[in-house]
C-alpha cells in the first residue's frame, strides 16, 4: 500500500505471485459499489465452486438533514467496516456519468471519493464499469430500468427477496466483473 501511495506501481507479476502465468487473476470475494451521498449501494459476492453467492448487500443511508461532511464520514467508515469484515480482493465501482447539473456531479464525486479512498487505503484493486455495460451484462439491454436489474440480480444469486435498487446495483457491478469473459461484451471495465 505504501508503494501505491508514493505513486509506484507494483508490477503485476509481483502482485500476482501465486497466479498461474497467462491467466487472469481470480477473485473469490468481489465488492460492487454504487456511490451516492444519500444512498450508497454495495454488494459482496463470493465464489463457491462454480457459482457466486451473495455474502452481504445493502445501502449506506444518510438522512437529508445531515451535512455532506457527516455523510462522507459515514460512507468512508462503512466501507472500511465492510472491507475489514468480508476481506474482498477487488472493488468494482460504477463509472461516472456526465450530469447536466454540475452541483449534483460534484456531490456524487465527493461520495465516490470518500468510498474509494477507504477502499484504496485497504489496498484493493479498483475496477470501473460504465452503468450501460453493467445493465447489458446482467439484463441483456444497456438501457434497462433499475427494477429489471434488481429482479435479474435476485434470480442470478437466488435471493429470497428483491434487493433495493441501490443494493442491486452494487451486486450487479460485482456480478458483471465475476462473469467477465463468460459472454460477449461482459466485464468491460478499466482499472482506476
Amino acid at each position: 500500500m505504501q508503494a501505491r501511495v508514493k505513486g509506484a506501481r507494483v508490477p503485476q507479476a509481483v502482485a500476482e505471485a501465486s497466479a498461474v502465468p497467462g491467466r487472469v487473476k481470480s477473485h473469490r470475494v468481489v465488492l460492487g459499489l454504487d456511490p451516492s451521498l444519500r444512498g450508497t449501494g454495495y454488494g459482496l459476492i463470493r465464489r463457491e465452486g462454480r457459482q457466486w453467492i451473495a455474502v452481504a448487500f445493502g445501502e449506506v443511508i444518510c438522512p437529508r438533514n445531515w451535512e455532506r461532511s457527516r455523510c462522507l464520514v459515514r460512507i468512508a467508515q462503512t466501507m472500511r467496516d465492510i472491507v475489514g469484515r468480508h476481506a474482498p480482493t477487488i472493488c468494482v465501482v460504477e463509472g461516472l456519468f456526465f450530469a447536466q447539473n454540475h452541483q449534483t456531479a460534484m456531490i456524487l464525486g465527493e461520495a465516490r471519493g470518500a468510498a474509494l479512498a477507504s477502499i484504496a487505503e485497504a489496498g484493493l484493486e479498483v475496477i470501473e464499469i460504465a452503468p450501460r455495460k453493467v445493465k447489458q451484462a446482467i439484463v441483456g439491454y444497456g438501457g434497462a430500468q433499475k427494477h429489471a436489474v434488481a429482479k435479474m440480480v435476485q434470480r442470478m444469486l437466488r435471493l429470497s427477496e428483491t434487493p433495493t435498487p441501490d443494493a442491486a446495483d452494487g451486486l450487479a457491478l460485482a456480478l458483471t466483473h465475476a462473469l467477465q469473459g463468460q459472454g460477449p461484451g461482459i466485464g468491460v471495465g478499466k482499472t482506476i
